[in-house]
């Protein structure tokens, strides 16, 4: 059975779209160098400013602490819940994202410290976290 022998066709490579697109990149090149030649061509001198940083980072959490007998202290200042819930509200009004730990004495009422998570509510304090330390046998 005789096979057939036709010769190979060669293969060819398609460059039309491949030139399309280098021709559109010229243009679109060529069309931004004129514009930033006419912004080089104005006699205008333009001001410089630093890097603008804030001008206070957020603070760090507000650590409020919670003894076994109920007395509430801030930063060693004892406060009554009133007097909490005013320095709160003053706090989130220079941060609205101010954040408070409450560290309560595990001996003492688990009440004292709702009545302080109560009083942060009240405030509009939405970062409320409760301090604890691991359990050693980490249980």
């Amino acid at each position: 059975m005789p096979l057939k022998t036709e010769p190979l066709e060669e293969p060819s490579i398609n460059l039309t779209s491949m030139l399309d697109v280098v021709m559109l990149l010229i243009v679109f090149f060529m069309v931004g160098t004129k514009f930033s030649e006419e912004e080089r061509q104005t006699a205008i001198q333009v001001p410089s400013v630093s890097d603008n940083l804030a001008m206070s980072g957020q603070p760090n959490e507000i650590v409020v602490n919670v003894t076994a007998d109920g007395k509430v202290s801030v930063r060693s200042e004892s406060h009554t819940l009133d007097s909490l819930k005013t320095m709160l509200e003053a706090a989130r009004q220079t941060f609205p994202g101010q954040g408070v730990i409450i560290r309560g004495d595990g001996r003492g009422n688990y009440q004292y410290v709702m009545d302080v998570l109560s009083t942060c509510k009240s405030a509009g304090i939405r970062s409320v976290s409760l301090a604890y330390s691991p359990n050693a046998k980490g249980i």
